[in-house]
């Protein structure tokens, strides 16, 4: 009798168990149903190593005083987000590396010679009013080190166009003041496209060489990190744009100093890709970079500034709702209200 038992015990707990299998087999949880081992500490790693290259070229071209300024806002990037955790009673959030990217990213949109001050503000204002504020990692409308670069051009102008910087690794190294090469193309002045691809040209600290920030964007698509879709759609679009508006056809050295000059590599690859502030659908993504590259063919020629790219992908930030819920896909068997009341 006690073997009997016993046996039906252990049968009663196979099927427990198959149901209970059968059970998860069919549980669904909410959206979106994406599953992957990636940390966000781990994704924030390669990102910083993509931005490895074009970190070497800016420090390289434009000396010590680089280092220092990016120096400057990503340890402002750190301290805002640990200081905001510890004053609020937050989990510390600092380790997962976000805040460095951050404070990465806006130092390479920073000229050379801004007061360094001009770092320390930013990080503050990208970390804290655009980031924490709103909720977090995951919760911030739009991408903070963009965010904190232009509240940095509309409240200190004049340090923020200033693009005169002195070499420091180079001999007989005059300062080199002037407008940057895009400038120059829109004033109808000539330009040196490999120059613009290489780097020695003035600008940003990380946007000059186009080669290096394309060297650890193409890293990043073949680490799976980011998506070529903003990135393909985005450069792609303003070319066509550029070709149909820009009086000068299709002119290859003409566009080359359009995809080259200001802060379109960068910002295609690096921020306006992404994760938080980029739509989740790949539709979503296509029809997302089309618009940043119509926006910023607009600003760039028909505005009076050079550039675009920043506010373009601000803007576009703010839409990405809107792109989300026009890309959506239907679920199997959906049918339109309008299709199912002519039916009845």
């Amino acid at each position: 009798m006690a073997e009997e038992k016993t046996e039906e015990k252990i049968t009663e707990k196979k099927e427990e168990k198959k149901e209970e299998k059968k059970e998860l087999r069919f549980s669904v949880s909410a959206t979106p149903h994406v599953r992957d081992k990636s940390s966000t500490r781990s994704i924030m790693g390669m990102v910083l190593m993509g931005l490895l290259p074009a970190t070497i070229v800016g420090v390289v071209h434009f000396g010590p005083r680089a280092l220092l300024i990016l120096l400057l806002s990503i340890g402002s990037c750190i301290l805002s987000e640990w200081g905001f955790c510890a004053v609020t009673k937050q989990k510390n959030t600092a380790v997962d590396l976000s805040c460095v990217v951050t404070g990465l990213l806006l130092g390479l949109n920073l000229p050379v010679s801004v007061p360094v001050w001009i770092p320390v503000l930013g990080g503050f204002f990208a970390i804290v009013v655009v980031k924490m504020l709103f909720g977090g990692l995951g919760q911030n409308f739009m991408n903070p080190a963009l965010g904190a670069r232009c509240f940095l051009v509309l409240s200190f102008t004049k340090y923020m166009t200033d693009f005169s910087y002195r070499p420091g690794w180079r001999a007989a190294a005059d300062v080199v003041s002037g407008a940057t090469p895009l400038a120059e193309v829109k004033n109808g002045a000539s330009w040196n496209v490999m120059n613009m691809f290489l780097g020695n040209e003035a600008g940003t600290i990380g946007e000059t060489s186009a080669l290096a920030i394309l060297i650890g964007g193409l890293f990043l698509i073949a680490m799976d990190v980011i998506s070529w879709h903003v990135c393909l759609t985005y450069i792609g679009s303003l070319m066509i744009f550029v070709c149909i508006f820009g009086g000068h056809g299709i002119d290859p050295a003409y566009l080359a100093a359009h995809v080259y000059g200001g802060g379109l590599m960068l910002g295609a690859f690096f921020m306006a890709t992404d994760y938080v502030t980029r739509p989740i659908t790949k539709k979503g993504q296509v029809i997302y970079g089309i618009f940043l590259g119509i926006l910023t063919g607009i600003f760039r020629i028909f505005g009076p500034g050079a550039e675009g790219v920043s506010y373009a992908i601000i803007i576009g930030n703010l839409l990405v709702p809107l792109i989300e819920r026009i890309s959506e896909p239907k679920h199997f068997g959906y049918k339109k209200p309008g299709k199912e009341r002519a039916k009845a």
